[in-house]
């Protein structure tokens, strides 16, 4: 539901435009117009809280609703004769549309860490990220297909027709035996009335729980190294994509394709194995790991920018990267997780990912204007650079906490 209009606006879109003959600056603004509903989805994370009781079950009435008015928002995208010279209305159809969206992503994720044992979200938030990543493979791939042979109207049709099937599925589902599929009125609602005063904590012991929990050291910074992660994961695939197309002269269909589609059953496969791994060696041990591969991968193929003319070499390496974003997202989700506290756990986490959007936005907008100064393989020896950096850091550090640990542990009398 969420991977599939974030494929088709975010790569089939995007690569679309860039194809037409649309400037880097150009097609970075319109992915970060798009990508400004999810930066600032943080301010819904305590309106969910607050109101998270249902009869229909927790959370799930903001999901209900938010996918419904997606699909209404998706329906405005049938207006649209030309992309090219329609840009901005384009652009404000997918504003709207990520509004509501960012919403259903936020009740979807409180919903998620509230129900789900910590020694479970690896391998559930595999299954979420493996979810997610058929949704794009969908978006991008498939929907980039239809808009290549078929015309922009008939590949918003086609998304428009699927975010209506999901709905209908969505409503149908039960958390709970006991949930109902009509919401309480009346003298029925005054029986839940102590339930939901239970449930529903006030909007200023949200905040002040929200912001503690936010400011932490430890917080701050576990964070701020993933949050340089994904964007410079953001600018590498941004610029990489942009130089396929203009400089290299590749169909804007086949760099779509390539992104969501080839690859994308062993990218599940991985992403479900990763998230296994993440429960038994423990996340933050995975989250090294791969952004150890991150940065060697980055170094070593953009040292090689010069070779990118040769096909074999290029699809290589954008089927590579396919595995590099979810098997990040599978070791980080649940280390942002570890620190959300109970009762705000759906605003602190929708406040962590609502940054984590906001780096890919602004690693889109970024690669755009850099793109005017540096070329693509210069931009992402130096994405691995600083990931390098990070990791070097990362190592000493714990080297030197097992250092003082010993050293405590050999003066104790």
């Amino acid at each position: 539901m969420q991977g599939i209009p974030s494929g088709f606006a975010l790569t089939a879109v995007a690569n679309y435009l860039t194809g037409k003959g649309l400037s880097s600056q150009s097609v970075g603004t319109f992915v970060a117009v798009v990508g400004i509903p999810w930066i600032i989805q943080f301010i819904w994370g305590p309106v969910i809280d607050r109101y998270q009781f249902s009869v229909i079950g927790h959370r799930k009435q903001w999901i209900v609703l938010t996918q419904f008015m997606a699909f209404l928002a998706s329906l405005s995208l049938l207006l649209i004769s030309d992309p090219v010279k329609q840009l901005g209305t384009v652009s404000l159809a997918f504003f709207i549309h990520s509004n509501f969206a960012s919403v259903q992503d936020a009740s979807v994720d409180a919903m998620a860490i509230s129900v789900v044992p910590e020694n479970e979200r690896g391998r559930v938030n595999a299954f979420m990220r493996g979810g997610y990543l058929l949704g794009i493979a969908l978006g991008s791939a498939g929907l980039s297909s239809i808009l290549y042979h078929y015309g922009f109207y008939y590949a918003a049709l086609t998304q428009s027709a699927l975010l209506l099937v999901f709905t209908l599925s969505t409503y149908v589902i039960r958390l709970d035996q006991g949930d109902s599929y009509i919401p309480a009125f009346g003298k029925q609602r005054k029986g839940f009335a102590a339930a939901e005063k239970a449930d529903n904590p006030g909007l200023g012991w949200l905040f002040k729980q929200l912001y503690q929990g936010i400011t932490t050291r430890k917080s701050l910074h576990t964070f701020g190294i993933i949050a340089l992660v994904y964007t410079c994961n953001s600018i590498f695939i941004r610029s990489y994509a942009y130089h396929l197309i203009h400089t290299l002269h590749w169909p804007y269909n086949a760099v779509s394709v390539l992104q969501g589609g080839w690859g994308t059953l062993a990218t599940l496969l991985v992403t479900l194995g990763g998230g296994v791994l993440a429960d038994r060696i423990g996340a933050s041990k995975l989250q090294l790991r791969v952004m150890i591969g991150v940065c060697f991968f980055l170094i070593s193929f953009n040292s090689l920018g010069a070779l990118w003319s040769h096909r074999p070499l290029s699809i290589s390496g954008l089927i590579l990267w396919n595995f590099a974003d979810p098997l990040f997202s599978v070791a980080a989700m649940p280390v942002l997780m570890s620190l959300c506290r109970e009762k705000v756990e759906g605003s602190q986490f929708t406040a962590y990912m609502a940054l984590v959007n906001f780096c890919d936005v602004a690693g889109a907008y970024l690669s755009g204007l850099a793109m005017n100064y540096l070329s693509a393989p210069v931009i992402g020896v130096c994405c691995g650079g600083l990931i390098l950096g990070v990791v070097i850091i990362i190592c000493f550090s714990r080297r030197q906490k097992r250092r003082e640990a010993l050293s405590e542990f050999t003066n104790l009398p």
